[in-house]
Formats: structure tokens, sequence, C-alpha cells
């Protein structure tokens, strides 16, 4: 899911960190000298910070689609890539970032002051994942009657949780931790493996996450992204690098690079079953050029 604040998204990503805030610098020359921005930034090597076990995001193989769009960010800046590893959950960005270990986040949610965002590259939205042919065909929305008395997976603290009280569903959800060590627990895994062998009816995922695990492990399942929720807690959100706040040369290369690099950073995320939008929520099918 996006990072936010705990109380949306941490293994579920992104949104689990749009919390805490700090970090700014500015220094004074001699008088009459403008002055300059702290740039902590090491110009030798792409420095990542990431989860160690976070698929489909990142880990220590490099197999995740985080580590993919690493790759073509280290290639454009032609340096090597370098990766600080440390779980996702408290105390990510204090011991990776702020610690000064690493130089950039890759997966994080439009909208926090914690840390300095880019530009976006890529948005996407929470969706329903459930098997064919078992009643829910063309289900579109959460307040479908046909979920009514249906059990329904939900990561504990994440943005549907909102609606689905409203809609008066929790009553029969089955709920999944939000934060953990993913070396350890993989919530939204263990939700699909549910789905699959009839323990849950449906589940409520973070789409990047939902596209990954219902297309591998098992049988295929459906995968519907919530576009049509009526009220907030909003579903989609915007995903962008984070980066120190105030390293605005940084922010600004790294901007240039993604708009180069559009098409690729797509190709990877499509691959990887991400279920991409655009600003006005249609579907992302082929790459952008």
């Amino acid at each position: 899911m996006p990072r936010k604040r705990p109380a949306s998204v941490a293994s579920e990503r992104p949104i689990a960190w749009l919390a805490a805030l700090v970090l700014a610098g500015g220094l004074l020359a001699a008088p009459g000298v403008e002055a300059q921005r702290v740039d902590l930034v090491n110009r030798t090597t792409l420095r990542v910070c990431a989860d160690p076990a976070n698929l489909p995001f990142s880990n220590e193989q490099g197999e995740g689609f985080e580590n993919k769009i690493a790759e073509i960010v280290a290639a454009d800046l032609k340096v090597p890539l370098e990766y600080t590893f440390f779980p996702q959950a408290t105390g990510f960005i204090r011991n990776t970032l702020f610690a000064k270990r690493c130089d950039v986040v890759l997966g994080y949610a439009q909208g926090d002051d914690l840390v300095l965002n880019t530009n976006p590259y890529y948005r996407s939205t929470y969706a329903l994942v459930y098997r064919g042919g078992t009643g829910l065909d063309g289900v579109e929305s959460l307040a479908d009657p046909r979920l009514r008395d249906k059990r329904i997976g939900l990561i504990a603290g994440t943005p549907p949780s909102a609606g689905m009280i409203r809609l008066g569903l929790m009553q029969h959800v089955k709920p999944y931790p939000l934060m953990v060590d993913r070396r350890y627990d993989s919530p939204g895994e263990r939700m699909i493996g549910d789905i699959r062998s009839g323990d849950i009816d449906a589940g409520v995922l973070w789409g990047p996450i939902g596209g990954y695990f219902a297309a591998r492990g098992g049988e295929k399942l459906v995968l519907v992204p919530l576009l049509k929720e009526v009220g907030e807690p909003r579903m989609a959100y915007r995903i962008t690098f984070g980066v120190r706040n105030q390293e605005d040369e940084w922010k600004h290369q790294l901007n240039d690079i993604i708009a180069r690099h559009q098409g690729e950073i797509d190709a990877v995320l499509l691959a990887f079953g991400v279920p991409l939008l655009d600003e006005q929520s249609n579907p992302i099918t082929a790459p952008r050029h």
C-alpha cells in the first residue's frame, strides 16, 4: 500500500509512512552571501533505502519492482547502485534516510512532509480480490449488495476500513496485521492464500500487493480496482521517491529521470501486475511514452 502515517499502511506500503517530520538545513555563509541548502547526497553512487524482504516492492535479491526501477535510475546517473536494507516498520526513515546511510526511498505516498517528495512515478489504488465463479463476478464496488454477508479480508487500519464501516461490512471482516516485519510475516500473501482456500470470500488490498500475489502461487484471482467508492478516505494514491527535506536539487534531478524513463518504469510496474491509473483514474494498460 502507499506509505502514509502508521494508521494507514506499513506492510501495505506507501501509506504507512506519512508520519513524523524533521530535518531541514540551510547554512548561512559569510554576510552578503546567499544561503546554501544542505545537500548530503552521495554523487558517486545511487544509495537506496529499501526493505530486505518486501515483495513485490523490494528484497535483498533485487527481485522487486522498486529494485528494477532503482536500476533504471542508477543507469541514467551512470553510477553504481548500493542499498541500505532495513525492515519497513517503525523507525525505517530514521534509521536509513535520516541517518544519512542512503539518499532516496522508492515508493513513498505523495503528501507527507516527513520527506521531500519527487513527482509521482505511478498512481495506483486499493483493489478487491476474489475467486472467479463464486458469485462475485461483476462486483465493482464495496457497496455491491453481494458483499454484504461475505467474509472479507482487510489489512487493519488501512484506508478501505472507513468505507467498510460505513457500509456495515466490518462484522464479517477477517483482519490481518498492518505493522509487520516482512522477513517473518506476509499478511497480504496470507490473505491471498485464504481467498484461494475458501477461508474468506474476498480481500481488499493495496493494488500493487493484490495484483502481484493474485497472479502467483496458485489459481489466478480476479482483481478489481476500487474506482467507484464514495467518500473519504480516497482509494487511489500517487507514489513518489522520497528524499531528505530541502535537498531540492536532488529532487529535481530525480524528477528529470522519472520523466525521461516513464515508459520503462510503466513497463516494469505492469509486468508486476500493478494496477496503474492516470490522473482521470482511467486504467493504464501500456507504457506511456
